[in-house]
Formats: C-alpha cells, sequence, structure tokens
C-alpha cells in the first residue's frame, strides 16, 4: 500500500537523521507515531507526512525537523518538498501506472491481504424464532452478517457462518396452537384468536400462517380432519412441527434470495437433546460457580465481570434462555474456532458480560467472543418515518425487498455503521438518481462495461451516419490491454484532465487499505463509503477526458484504466452481495 510504503520511507528517513545528529535531542531509541495523510491543497502533493510530534523529542522547529527528515528521503519518480512541518510527496507517472497494472494483473485478488492469518471464526447472525416472517432489523443482520463474511474471507479469515434457531420453548407451543385456529378457519369452524390482549400474546395472529393452514390440510388431511376445538399433545406437537418446519424452510428460502447463505443451521432443541446443556451446568456445578436462593439454581457470573450473578435455572426446574446459550457458546469453542463474532441487536448489550463470564468459567479466553451490537432501522417514505407494527406499512424484510429489491435493500442496510440507527428512504432507494447511493455505483460500473461495448461494436458516424467498423475484436482488446503501453495515459491531457486521472488511480490504490481497515474494525459500510468516492472518481475521470480516441495506444491505455475501475468496482459490490449490472 502506497501509504505504508512512504511511511517506510520517512521512518528509514527520520533514523538516518538521528544518526547523522540532524534531529536535535533526539535518539534512535525515542517512540514517535507518524502517520500519511491527504494534502488539502492538491498543489502540494499526493501525500504528506506531518513530523510536528517530534519537535518535543528534537527541541527543533517543525519545519527544520521537515527539512532534514527530506534530505534522507531517496525515491525515483518522486517529488518531495515540504511546507512546515509537513514532508509532501507528488508521485511521479510511474507510480500510478504501476498500480493499474497491478489490478490488471491480480483481477479479482486485488486488495486481499492476509490480515486474518488463516484464523477459524465462527460467525453467527439473524438467529431469529421461527415463528414469523422476518422483520427488517433481521434483513439489516443479514445483509450486515453476510458482507462480513465475504469482508472477512476477502481478508484471510476462514469463516463458518451460523443461524441459531431459537426453536426450543413456548414460543414453538404457542406458534402450534396458533395454526391451529387457522387450521380449523380454513375447515369452516367459526373459531378465532382470543380477544383478551393478555391471552392474545401467547398466539401468533399474523396472516402468513393461512398458507401455511392449508398445506397442512393438503399435506395431512387425516390429521387435519380429526382437528377440533380440544387440542391433544400429539396433535399439538404435529403442529407445532409443521408450522416450525414451514417457517423455517421461509425464512432459508428468503435468506438465499437476499444472498445471505449460511453453512449451519443450529437448532436450540438439539442441542438440548444433546445433553450438550446439562453437561455445561455440570461443569459449572463441578467448579464450584452455581448456588441455590429462592429455589433457583444461580450461576456465579459476577466473579467473571459480570454486574451481577445470573439464574440458570428457575424455581419451576425449567431452564432459562441464558442456560442454552452458555452451552451454545462453549459448543462453538469445542469446536475450534479461534474467534466467535456474533451481531446482535443493541437490546442484548447486557447479555455480552454474561456470555464472557460463561466462557471464563468454562476455563476459555472470554475475548474470542466478539460481539457486533446493531441499532435499528426506521422506514422512511416520502419524508416520513413510518410507524412499525403494520405489515402494510412494509415491515418485513420481505415486504421492502419486494418494494425496492435485493441490490438496493442491502447497499442501503450495509450503509451506514452498525452501531448507528439507520434511516432507510424507501422512495430514495428506488430512484435512479445520483442522489440514490446504490445506483450512484451500479451506473459507474454500468458506464464502464457501456465503454467498452462502445469499442467493440460497430459505429456510427454522427454526420454521414456511414456505418464504421469496430475499433477492436473483444479477444482482440483483451490482449491488447495486457500488453498496454500505460504511459500513453497522459497524451493529449490538460490540467483537469491529469489531476482526474491521478484522483482516480490514487482512489483505486486505497481500496486495499479500505478493505484491511474494514475487516480490522468489522466495518463493511467503510466499503459503501469508498465505493461512492470511487464512483465520484470515474465520473469526474469519464467528463475530463476522452476514453476512445483517434490515437489507438492512447484508447488501449484509457481502456486499460476503465478496466481496471470495473475490476475493483465489481469486486467491492461483491463483497457487499450487491450486483454489478453492465447496463442500465
Amino acid at each position: 500500500m502506497l501509504k505504508d510504503y512512504i511511511l517506510e520511507l520517512v521512518d528509514g528517513a527520520v533514523q538516518d537523521a538521528v544518526r547523522e545528529n540532524k534531529l536535535g535531542n533526539m535518539s534512535a531509541d525515542d517512540e514517535y507515531i507518524l502517520s500519511p495523510e491527504t494534502p488539502k491543497n492538491e498543489e502540494f502533493g499526493d501525500f504528506a507526512v506531518n513530523v510536528s510530534s517530534l519537535a518535543r523529542l528534537a527541541r527543533l522547529a517543525p519545519a527544520v525537523i521537515a527539512q532534514n527528515v527530506a534530505e534522507y528521503i531517496k525515491c525515483s519518480d518522486m517529488e518531495i518538498n515540504t511546507v512546515a512541518g509537513f514532508i509532501n510527496f507528488k508521485l511521479g507517472k510511474s507510480f500510478l501506472e504501476t498500480i493499474v497494472a497491478d489490478i490488471l494483473n491480480e483481477k479479482a485478488d486485488f486488495g486481499k491481504n492476509n490480515f486474518g492469518s488463516g484464523k477459524k471464526v465462527i460467525l453467527e447472525y439473524v438467529s431469529a424464532n421461527p415463528t414469523g416472517p422476518f422483520h427488517i432489523g433481521h434483513g439489516r443482520w443479514a445483509a450486515m452478517g453476510s458482507a462480513l463474511a465475504n469482508l472477512l474471507k476477502f481478508s484471510g479469515y476462514d469463516v463458518f457462518q451460523e443461524f441459531y434457531i431459537n426453536d426450543a420453548g413456548n414460543q414453538i407451543k404457542n406458534l402450534g396452537k396458533s395454526l391451529h385456529i387457522r387450521v380449523l378457519q380454513e375447515l369452516g369452524k367459526k373459531i378465532d384468536f382470543p380477544s383478551d390482549e393478555t391471552e392474545r400474546k401467547n398466539y401468533y395472529p399474523g396472516e402468513y400462517l393461512i398458507p401455511v393452514a392449508k398445506q397442512f390440510i393438503s399435506e395431512k388431511p387425516d390429521e387435519a380432519k380429526k382437528l377440533d376445538e380440544n387440542l391433544t399433545p400429539e396433535q399439538l406437537k404435529s403442529l407445532s412441527d409443521f408450522a416450525k418446519a414451514k417457517m423455517l424452510q421461509m425464512q432459508k428460502d428468503l435468506l438465499d434470495g437476499f444472498n445471505t447463505h449460511f453453512d449451519n443451521f443450529y437448532s436450540e432443541t438439539e442441542l438440548h437433546k444433546s445433553g450438550k446443556v446439562e453437561k455445561c451446568v455440570n461443569l459449572l456445578k463441578e467448579k464450584g460457580l452455581l448456588y441455590e436462593k429462592d429455589d433457583a439454581l444461580w450461576f456465579k457470573s459476577s466473579d467473571y465481570g459480570d454486574d451481577q450473578d445470573r439464574v440458570i435455572r428457575k424455581s419451576d426446574g425449567s431452564n432459562t434462555y441464558l442456560t442454552a446459550d452458555i452451552a451454545y457458546h462453549h459448543d462453538k469453542i469445542q469446536r475450534g474456532f479461534d474467534k466467535l463474532i456474533n451481531i446482535w441487536g443493541a437490546d442484548h448489550h447486557g447479555y455480552v458480560a454474561r456470555i464472557k463470564a460463561s466462557i471464563e468459567a468454562l476455563g476459555d479466553n472470554p475475548d474470542k467472543l466478539e460481539v457486533l451490537l446493531g441499532q435499528l432501522v426506521n422506514l422512511v417514505i416520502k419524508g416520513e418515518q413510518v410507524r412499525m407494527g403494520k405489515r402494510k406499512n412494509m415491515i418485513t424484510l420481505e415486504d421492502l425487498i419486494d418494494e425496492v429489491g435485493v441490490d438496493a435493500t442491502r447497499y442501503w442496510m450495509i450503509l451506514r455503521s452498525i452501531d448507528t440507527t439507520l434511516d432507510f428512504d424507501i422512495e430514495l432507494a428506488k430512484s435512479k438518481t445520483d442522489e440514490n447511493p446504490v445506483f450512484y455505483v451500479q451506473y459507474a460500473h454500468a458506464r464502464a462495461c457501456s465503454i467498452f461495448r462502445n469499442a467493440v461494436n460497430e459505429r456510427v458516424n454522427t454526420e454521414t451516419k456511414e456505418v464504421l467498423p469496430a475499433l477492436f475484436e473483444k479477444e482482440e482488446l483483451e490482449k491488447l490491454i495486457m500488453e498496454a503501453d500505460l504511459n500513453k495515459l497522459w497524451n493529449g491531457t490538460d490540467e483537469k484532465a491529469v489531476s482526474s486521472l491521478k484522483k482516480l488511480i490514487l482512489k483505486l490504490e486505497e481500496y486495499k487499505s479500505v478493505i484491511l481497515s474494514a475487516a480490522k474494525y468489522r466495518a463493511p459500510y467503510m466499503i459503501c463509503k469508498y465505493l461512492q468516492e470511487l464512483s465520484g472518481s470515474f465520473h469526474q475521470f469519464y467528463t475530463f477526458t476522452r476514453v476512445i480516441t483517434d490515437e489507438k495506444d492512447v484508447t488501449i491505455a484509457r481502456l486499460s484504466l476503465v478496466r481496471a475501475v470495473s475490476e475493483v468496482l465489481r469486486s467491492a459490490l461483491n463483497i457487499l452481495g450487491v450486483s454489478a449490472p453492465e447496463r442500465m
């Protein structure tokens, strides 16, 4: 990465200047931190390093330090100057041409890094109850999680994606009771959900169970005919299992269509059946970390950083949600994962310390667990926030996808940092204008593809209407691009064109550092920000620079740059799980 290279040059020059006693009181053992930045005035250069922080060590004026350090920077094809405490670097053309050549050679691998060093990561996200459709919050976790998985893989991690199915407990029985009512209704019985709000909370009265009821009657006609208002335990189990399976399949189908693909769906029910939950409870007992109080069983989580102890078995003998979660995370570690990353809603903030406490109590490093807490999504229609809670207002993920499409939904869900509330502007997400972030980026890729089509398709003389042959054969052009003389990029360019060319190429090079930072901070939204900037630089380049010219070598060089742009756009969009259309 260029910034790293420039920093190495400056660090080396500082050490040389110290050895030659050009930096006053500074010694070789002094610690300092320097970082490259982009000058606000591009006349100064492409990069700058502020060495003013060394003044406290050297006891010299920043301007003197900058001049003395610059004397020891040795690099060809790079203009170096100093202003006050800044050392400025203006890159020569060969540096810029090498960036384009690297992208053309590396193609889809450009930007990859080995930050993860092959570490095994289990990434758990969405993990919804199989009791109904996904709400838009689930959509944010799905988009964020799958994009993060792609990003981490691109950065050298071995990533395993898992969906934890919350299919144990009363909610599945309540789902079965709800399907029971819908089946009877479909059979013509006069029955409805309780009108009392307290009782109604134990049911799922949404209309989404109506088609499931029809499927139950079709697939299990004999069972359906035997149903009346009184349910036997066997009938309730059959209805619950059927509804759960259909809801889970509906969720899986939606996730697949949303470019979110899990390696495993882990059932809470199976976790209990396996005996792993009871085994964890016994392990905690053996370690003396459980005690009884008020007829309940408590975990001494406060011994490991939690703000209080937690109940893991209630007075009625049933386990709390925490008990299964302790066992589930212990099982993740037992499966050999180096890092456990969870995406949870912000309302689970207090839960993090409990799980970390359990990991440490069971003998492992609590820092293996990393939890990303996500904020809510607000739907905005025509400038007004939609009140949540009504299906007709598109609170389900499926409704939102139907309205704006997979690409727009994913891109908008990833657009902001996960720890900030997201305002999802539906009308803007559907619009075909530069104000719509996803359209702006996809249009940049489509424009690049259009330029290539123009190079290999027949042309029409606008004045004579004469049909002219294509400039290049498609196969020929691919070969020529790889052999392009990139020095021809600059031929016939004026000051504005040169500036736009440099900005575009430097923005392409920045992709590597963006990917590294996004992976390090678990922040896919940084790629969205980068894509907006890259698209802007490309559109500006297109405004000031003619790509297809009368000079073949110049045209090939500029088509090579356009190809580099399309490669990076496609790579970044692929990480986000968003398509890179060739036509719009």
